[in-house]
């Protein structure tokens, strides 16, 4: 902590613009590249027109988005209308104010770490702006007078409640073996041995949490095409609806640098690059870095393009049901073993791998058992089987014209039980 608030103005302000610029970077690739590789998934080619290879789509459609003509629609809260974006893509970008990109670095000959600043409380700090940024996608709700956005805005409120209870429980393990709740030192603290290790229940609730907390799919209820239209943002074009998608990537670049940060070391090189001398020193520590979070950003992309979006009761059961109660026996067995273990270092990793093991043996068998129980909710019925040449069309309820190899059975029954006369394929076409 000694090393912050000593540089002089001009050197913050270039890392102020350095995060900024990284920040806005970042976006501008993680959208190409969720496109490209959700395309490779799917086996489409993807953007592929402007720049080599694409690479400037995401470039073109932020022109053309930002010279779109900016509607607000008659009826609205127009000034609540018009600060709910600013309130959520501000606090996106201060919540990297306490991240670690390195160690200490020589910057035109002054030495000062790669980060803008850092509090005793940094952790505690993200949580807290990131907290406020949802404000922006309520009141984005609220304030554009329309019954969908209204819902998208009431889901979001719910799942940052939901979620960011088993988030913050997920740090209570790292900061009982930091020591700190410092981000730069929460890094020091893994020169040893990573938290990914020793607190592996906590880092898979962390990143469930990050999940739910981004509104990322397959937790994208606020803004659920298929039901709320657009969700929290349809009434919104131009600067101000790019504005909500520059905040989530953001906020999705801030969830991955502080999963990085708590749970992998931080800045530092990981095996077999740490048994290098100086490979996580200098400018290096600064690439160990946005490889991690980038892994973490593929990972959102992963699961965009194989998970289909889940009911909203299940959604909030999970959270709920699942996640907290999960979270709160992790630390109560995390706080048994600290005091048991004692100082002993090689005694407390080994009881907390051990102990990490059992919790995920018996998830495992809780699920196992709750799935044996109700075999109707988690088992498909065995498919009926029929002949494909007789066909009735109104056997599930509802007129359905027959495929061109079937044809009608000689007598059907409607669901009243009223019989039908029998009718060819041509007359099915016909009406």
């Amino acid at each position: 902590m000694s090393a912050f608030g000593i540089d002089p103005w001009w050197l913050v302000l270039v890392k102020a613009v350095a995060v900024f610029v990284f920040l806005v970077v970042t976006v501008l690739a993680a959208i190409y590249l969720e496109r490209k590789v959700i395309a490779w998934m799917q086996m489409r080619i993807g953007p592929n027109r402007v720049g080599p290879l694409g690479m400037l789509q995401s470039l073109a459609d932020g022109v053309k988005i930002a010279l779109k003509e900016g509607l607000i629609p008659a009826g609205v809260d127009k000034p609540v209308f018009l600060l709910a974006p600013v309130i959520a893509v501000i606090p996106a970008f201060m919540a990297f104010a306490v991240i670690p990109f390195g160690p200490v670095v020589s910057i035109f000959g002054h030495s000062t770490p790669l980060q803008l600043t850092d509090l005793n409380v940094g952790v505690l700090y993200i949580l807290a702006v990131t907290s406020v940024g949802v404000y922006g996608i309520v009141l984005a709700g609220w304030s554009s007078g329309s019954t969908y956005p209204l819902l998208g805005g009431l889901r979001s409120t719910a799942q940052v409640i939901s979620y960011e209870i088993a988030m913050a429980l997920s740090f209570v393990g790292v900061f009982l073996f930091a020591g700190t709740m410092s981000t730069s030192g929460i890094v020091a603290a893994q020169t040893d041995v990573w938290f990914v290790f020793l607190l592996a229940p906590s880092f898979l609730i962390y990143v469930i949490s990050m999940v739910g907390e981004t509104n990322r799919a397959p937790f994208d209820l606020p803004e659920a095409e298929g039901e709320l239209v657009g969700g929290f943002h349809t009434e919104y074009s131009s600067l101000r609806f790019a504005m909500f998608m520059l905040a989530e990537y953001v906020n999705m670049t801030t969830v991955s640098a502080l999963a990085a940060t708590l749970f992998l070391g931080g800045w530092q090189a990981p095996l077999p690059f740490s048994l290098i001398s100086g490979a996580d020193s200098g400018w290096w520590a600064l690439l160990w870095f946005v490889i991690k979070v980038w892994g973490f950003m593929f990972l959102f992309i992963w699961l965009r393009g194989t998970l289909p979006r889940l009911r909203y009761d299940q959604f909030m059961g999970f959270g709920w049901k699942v996640l907290i109660p999960v979270s709160l026996a992790w630390v109560m067995a995390v706080a048994t073993i600290r005091v048991v273990a004692g100082p002993d270092h090689d005694r407390l990793t080994t009881a907390l791998v051990i102990a990490g093991l059992l919790a995920a043996a018996l998830i495992v068998v809780v699920y196992r058992s709750r799935a044996d129980r109700h075999p109707a909710a988690t088992s498909a019925p065995p498919a009926a089987t029929f002949d494909v040449a007789q066909f009735n069309p109104v056997a599930g309820g509802f007129p359905v014209p027959p495929l061109p190899h079937q044809r009608t059975s000689p007598q059907r029954t409607s669901p009243q039980g009223v019989s039908a006369p029998r009718t060819t394929p041509e007359e099915a076409r016909d009406g």
